[in-house]
């Protein structure tokens, strides 16, 4: 029953994702069938002529954003999902996984964070997942979602800095995050990422245009079996790691690579 269940309320966010995109579409369609009326049955008057154009080409500029508005909906709902799952994938095994952290939950609108979510409880491990967005209302927004989908009892969010992560050390089994971050930040994300993770913990994240950077930074803060994945869309990777069991804090945070991006 709770599998069911837990189909069925993502089966409805799914609905309500696409009543969004055939809402968007059929305004576009009926503005532009406006437009075609406007610029095919021009008045008389020079004046009602110029003003029919006129307003025949705004519906059917207003129609061609929102046909693009609802394309790009529909296409950052697929890519989200497809991301997710590839990301959940990369995690070999689950059952060892109680505690799990999402940073920038907001990136992939909460999809990410319901993904890993849907997995613990698949587990019955009675874990949970913590998601961590700057944005107090995104954190928010992303709860309700995990309630929506049925994970809502293996879900916690809260508003916090992913340069300054509000955990102790080696706290998660887990650690993920799909959020892209300016370049100055990367460098101590990464390291806050690894500090919160425990020792023998997982970490996989996303990256665009910038994963072998990611791997090449992780390797230098002294993490093992590093991967470089694709994640199906161009240029962009999911990147895994370990935190190997014992590692030297000063190596892990004092080296000169470290130090350069956390000053």
């Amino acid at each position: 029953m709770e599998k069911l269940g837990s189909s069925d309320s993502r089966q409805n966010h799914t609905a309500d994702e696409w009543q969004t995109v055939a809402y968007l579409a059929f305004h576009a369609v009926l503005l532009s069938a406006v437009a075609l009326l406007f610029l095919l049955h021009f008045p008389s008057s020079l004046t009602l002529r110029l003003l029919g154009a006129l307003s025949g080409s705004l519906a059917a500029l207003a129609a061609l954003c929102l046909l693009r508005s609802a394309a790009a909906a529909a296409v950052r709902s697929s890519l989200a999902e497809r991301t997710a799952r590839r990301m959940v994938a990369a995690v070999p095994d689950w059952s060892a996984v109680r505690t799990a952290l999402d940073v920038g939950c907001g990136a992939s609108g909460g999809t990410l964070l319901s993904a890993v979510a849907r997995q613990m409880k698949k587990e019955g491990s009675g874990g949970r997942v913590v998601g961590v967005d700057r944005r107090r209302e995104t954190a928010v927004a992303v709860l309700r979602r995990a309630g929506d989908e049925g994970v809502r009892e293996h879900v916690t969010c809260r508003e916090g800095d992913a340069r300054r992560l509000p955990f102790a050390d080696g706290y998660f089994d887990l650690v993920v995050s799909a959020s892209r971050l300016k370049k100055a930040e990367e460098g101590v994300a990464l390291a806050e990422l690894v500090r919160v993770l425990k020792p023998g913990g997982i970490g996989v994240v996303w990256g665009l245009l910038r994963g072998p950077w990611y791997a090449q930074r992780l390797r230098d803060l002294r993490m093992e079996d590093v991967r470089l994945a694709d994640a199906g869309l161009r240029r962009s990777h999911i990147v895994s790691f370990h935190k190997p069991m014992q590692i030297l804090e000063q190596d892990q945070f004092n080296s000169p690579a470290a130090a350069v991006d956390i000053c």
